[in-house]
């Protein structure tokens, strides 16, 4: 197998110091390293669609619940401030990608839902997204997949 950064980096450091046993730096290392050059392809994949990635993330959130939510449920299920909720949810309403709809008993009580145009825009948005990241795994056979996702799993059940 040919060597990546990561295994340079280990290398250098088994030079420098034997005395450490620096073998977190392999998966740690990696998966920071597999973050910034997802990343970029990630925001790549969404841009035909004029999408920041929050937007991205407060859209598939609402289509995936697949019904209104508060924008606290909305903050919560797509893990952002509520700062950045409140001003991305006022882009998308004049986009005309999501409504508000305000409780008859308190006017400051309001859910979020999709517009049939903010709908549609995810359905096709989502489905280029799913290929575009099916594209970045196809190094690993779908056996290394389910196997590193399980992996992944346990460690963020046991962290988060």
């Amino acid at each position: 197998m040919e060597n990546d950064h990561v295994a340079d980096i280990l290398e250098q450091w088994r030079t420098q110091r034997p005395d450490l046993d620096c073998s977190a730096v392999a998966i740690v290392g990696r998966i920071s390293r597999m973050e910034k050059i997802m990343r970029p392809q990630i925001l790549e994949g969404i841009s035909p669609f004029s999408l920041s990635a929050i937007e991205f993330d407060i859209l598939a959130t609402l289509r995936r619940n697949n019904c209104p939510l508060t924008p606290t449920a909305l903050y919560q299920a797509a893990m952002l401030s509520s700062g950045a909720m409140t001003t991305n949810i006022d882009k998308l309403v004049k986009r005309e990608l999501v409504e508000r709809t305000f409780s008859a008993e308190d006017r400051r009580s309001c859910q979020i839902a999709l517009t049939k145009k903010g709908f549609l825009l995810m359905e096709q948005a989502y489905a280029s997204h799913i290929e575009n990241e099916q594209r970045m795994l196809e190094p690993l056979n779908t056996d290394e997949q389910e196997q590193l996702a399980s992996l992944l799993q346990r460690w963020l059940v046991a962290n988060e």
